[in-house]
């Protein structure tokens, strides 16, 4: 079994440090949004890595860039996506796609010969984008972007589908980037944490027991304005203080159990410092890895925000704007991990995820598992971002002896 010692960190970091440099000049950190032109320049360099690697590379309808190690299929799969928030960190994605990189490298330089066709794909556009919408490349592999979804535009009128165009895409045929069902042996995706667990428990692993499902939601608050100086207190049908309230409210419903939610955005209007606010909208967010806990907590906030308004005069509305189920991880993968661990002798920890992934829409073609290492001090999505060189080594390693290990096994969902 080849383990930690086929993982050449120091060609790991250099991959890292070479897509580093592609990045936005005009924002902080190390931003490189899809679409943009440093992310558009930037998967010429990755396409050229994967083929360095002995990959056979192609770029899908979608604009995804797959590397290819010829083998029987179904296929196994590996990779996640390159692209970054604005004012982002280094390793959010790339990570999964520079360790399967290397990964692949691995498999050539040892000689080995695998069963299953092995796949590297970087995905396109997993962060959410100026169109509303996430995972824009995992989606289209799983047969879930839709026409509609391509006719979405962002600020300047530009389409999704002329988006893709510019990424090397086909949208007019987006249905040849849809994989069939039965294609995929298994889906592993290598990540960092993004939070603080495995670093407090000074444990390198994380096995990930399943993907938060996310419910969003946009709170309506219409009041009345008035003038701040001149209307009483108590005559007053304020939308701001009664979004206020709404707030709390999702911090008190989320606080049950082991969910999160968020209220990320409040727009009121008028907008001025001598006007009650008349009209308020706020965007929010519950996260959580049971379908149950999501209604519930939805129709708890819907409760709570019909109770405030009525209570201050406030006609209010809630509307459901998008809806990922949670998705479970094999238990057939899982146990994949473990194996390939013990291999390894790494120590590991169970752990749900809270944060989406391309994950989630790989696991509507077949068994799905993901890797987690470290993040320093919990942090992500900030140029802080930092995983310390001995867990992208680890991380690697048990993502070579994980593909290793569901090669020579059958695997159910």
């Amino acid at each position: 079994m080849i383990g930690h010692a086929a993982v050449k960190l120091d060609r790991l970091e250099a991959d890292l440090d070479a897509l580093a440099e592609f990045r936005e000049p005009d924002h902080g950190g190390w931003t490189r949004r899809v679409f943009s032109d440093a992310y558009l320049r930037s998967r010429d360099w990755v396409g050229n890595t994967m083929r360095e690697a002995g990959l056979t590379v192609r770029r899908d309808a979608a604009g995804n860039l797959i590397g290819t190690l010829a083998g029987a299929s179904p296929a196994l799969v590996t990779g996640s996506h390159t692209d970054s928030v604005a004012n982002g960190g280094r390793f959010d994605g790339p990570l999964g796609v520079l360790a399967a990189i290397e990964v692949a490298r691995c498999v050539r330089d040892g000689g080995l010969h695998l069963a299953h066709e092995m796949r590297v794909v970087d995905f396109l556009g997993e962060e959410p984008n100026e169109f509303g919408m996430s995972c824009v490349g995992s989606r289209a592999v799983a047969g879930n972007l839709t026409i509609d979804h391509l006719a979405l535009r962002d600020g300047s009128g530009r389409t999704l589908a002329e988006a893709i165009t510019t990424a090397g895409g086909d949208p007019d045929h987006i249905e040849r980037a849809a994989w069939p069902a039965d294609a995929i042996h298994a889906f592993v995706e290598l990540h960092i944490e993004q939070g603080p667990v495995l670093e407090a428990a000074d444990i390198p692993i994380g096995i990930v027991s399943g993907i938060a499902g996310i419910e969003r939601v946009q709170l309506s608050f219409d009041g009345e304005a008035g003038h701040a100086g001149t209307t009483p207190m108590h005559g007053r049908h304020d939308a701001l203080v009664a979004a206020a309230e709404a707030v709390l409210a999702i911090e008190r419903i989320a606080s049950r159990g082991d969910g999160v939610g968020t209220a990320g955005r409040i727009d009121a209007r008028p907008g001025a410092l001598n006007v009650i606010p008349g009209h308020v909208d706020v965007w929010a967010e519950l996260r959580h890895t049971s379908k149950e806990w999501l209604d519930a907590s939805r129709a708890a906030v819907e409760a709570d925000v019909d109770a405030i308004g009525e209570r201050r005069g406030v006609r209010t509305q809630v509307a459901v704007l998008s809806r990922t189920d949670p998705v479970l991880c094999s238990d057939d993968v899982r146990a994949a991990m473990s194996e390939a661990l013990g291999q390894l002798r790494l120590q590991s920890r169970t752990l749900p995820s809270g944060a989406g992934h391309d994950t989630v829409q790989m696991a509507r073609l077949g068994p799905v598992g993901m890797l987690f290492v470290p993040s320093v001090g919990g942090r992500s999505h900030c140029p802080e971002e930092m995983t310390l060189p001995h867990h992208l080594e680890a991380g690697t390693a048990a993502l070579l002896a994980t593909l290793l290990v569901l090669d020579k096994k059958s695997v159910g969902r």
